[in-house]
C-alpha cells in the first residue's frame, strides 16, 4: 500500500532527485518555459509554485530561504561584460549587463509580475508528440504570467 507515501523516486536517488528539481526550477525561472515528461513536471510543480511565491515579497529572509532551496548562492551578482574600443585618446570602454542570476530575476521579475496572483502561477501543457529516444509522453511546464503567454483582448 501507498499511505503516506509522497512524490515519484523516477528510478534515482534522493540527492539526485533534489538535484534535478533545482534545475528544473532553475532552467524554468530563468528561460520560462520548459519541455519536461509529465510526471517530472507534476512532481517539481510545487517547488516551483513555492519558490515563485517567495519571490513575491523581497525580504532577506524570503532570498536566504529561496537560495537555499534553488542551490543559488551568487545572490546580487550580476553577468558584467566589459568592452574596450580604439586606442590612445578614441579609447572607450563600455560595460554592459550581460544576464542576471537566477535569484535576481525571480524577485526583480518573476516576483512583481505575479503580485496580484495568489497562486497558480505555473501551467502544464500537454504535448501530442512524444520523446523520441523512449516515447515518454511530454509536456509544457511554463508560468503563466510569461510574455509568451499573454493573450491580448481585442
Amino acid at each position: 500500500m501507498k499511505h503516506r507515501v509522497k512524490g515519484r523516486t523516477f528510478g534515482v536517488k534522493s540527492p539526485n532527485r533534489k538535484a534535478m528539481g533545482r534545475n528544473m526550477v532553475k532552467a524554468l525561472i530563468d528561460h520560462e518555459r520548459i519541455v519536461t515528461t509529465i510526471p517530472k513536471a507534476k512532481n517539481f510543480q510545487p517547488l516551483a509554485e513555492h519558490i515563485i511565491h517567495l519571490g513575491k515579497e523581497k525580504t532577506l529572509k524570503n532570498i536566504r530561504r529561496a537560495a537555499q532551496l534553488i542551490g543559488d548562492r551568487e545572490l546580487q551578482n550580476p553577468v558584467v561584460v566589459t568592452e574596450t574600443i580604439g586606442d590612445g585618446k578614441d579609447k572607450q570602454t563600455k560595460t554592459k549587463v550581460k544576464g542576471h542570476t537566477t535569484l535576481q530575476k525571480l524577485f526583480n521579475d518573476l516576483g512583481p509580475r505575479n503580485a496580484k496572483r495568489n497562486g497558480g502561477y505555473t501551467r502544464i501543457i500537454k504535448l501530442a508528440r512524444k520523446r523520441l529516444g523512449d516515447a515518454a509522453s511530454q509536456c509544457l511546464l511554463e508560468l503563466v504570467e510569461s510574455p509568451f503567454t499573454k493573450v491580448e483582448k481585442a
